[in-house]
């Protein structure tokens, strides 16, 4: 594959065959991954919170019908 510089951005580089646009470098590229796995693990890390916050929630519900059970004889 042969490569052109594109003028004006030292990263960016044509492939003659495809015409396409690439980014050369790489330690953007690992900064963007990382970046990204960050997010994902937030998002994931949110996800668990609500997910238990849900839970709980059911728990208190459960326990407060079986007090109330219990209150009623």
């Amino acid at each position: 594959m042969k490569h052109t510089n594109v003028k004006g951005h030292g990263d960016l580089v044509r492939e003659n065959n495809s015409n396409a646009i690439l980014n050369v470098n790489y330690s953007e590229y690992d900064n963007y991954v990382n970046g990204r796995s960050k997010r994902k693990q937030g998002s994931d890390r949110i996800d668990n919170m609500e997910s238990d916050l849900k839970n709980l929630k059911d728990d208190i519900n459960e326990i407060k019908n079986l007090l109330r059970a219990l209150s009623n004889g």
